[in-house]
């Protein structure tokens, strides 16, 4: 089939649309919205996020060497929007959107006490990138509601994360379940 070249861009599908979870240097709790990151080991398990020094987020887990991920569902996509386009230099981003600052046991960061999954991270490696830095974090813990889960482990379907297309700006819901990995594949063989 054709393809069209659309250049050296920032383009894969879907991204995520994370709230990272910071204290900043007065120890007030924070919150950015991030689509650069993902997993990016499994020994140990880590996850990275790329910011631009300029932001808020970026000093915060510079100074505390930690942050947290959290996965809001689909029902909030105003506020992670919202923790997109305002800086937590002059909001308050959890009062703003009602969520409840939850300060993490494990790292040096809080988590959303409403969002249906949590990862909270310590920073083991920081990789300056050009205008991003990706910030290595291994991850302490993974939290997940109890109503999100579905035979013992995160539920997709339950959880309904948001996830944000680059190239047209617009966030998208999951989808539908279409099959087990390491199993569909079997029927080409």
């Amino acid at each position: 089939m054709a393809k069209v070249s659309l250049g050296a861009k920032t383009m894969t599908l879907p991204t995520p649309a994370w709230l990272i979870g910071t204290y900043d240097a007065a120890g007030k709790p924070n919150l950015m919205t991030a689509a650069w990151g993902g997993i990016c080991c499994s020994k140990p398990v880590c996850m990275t996020v790329s910011l631009q020094k300029p932001r808020h987020s970026y000093a915060a887990i510079m100074e505390r060497k930690a942050f947290t991920i959290n996965v809001a569902g689909e029902a909030d996509v105003a506020k992670v929007d919202y923790c997109g386009i305002v800086s937590g230099r002059d909001h308050d981003k959890f009062a703003a959107c009602g969520y409840t600052p939850v300060r993490s046991e494990l790292v040096d960061a809080p988590y959303v006490g409403e969002c249906p999954l949590v990862v909270e991270c310590k920073v083991i490696h920081i990789q300056e990138l050009g205008v991003h830095t990706m910030f290595v974090g291994e991850v302490l813990d993974v939290k997940v509601e109890e109503a999100a889960m579905k035979d013992g482990k995160p539920d997709p379907l339950a959880i309904k994360p948001i996830v944000f297309a680059p190239e047209d700006r617009h966030y998208y819901g999951l989808g539908v379940d279409l099959g087990p990995g390491w199993s569909l594949g079997k029927a080409i063989k």
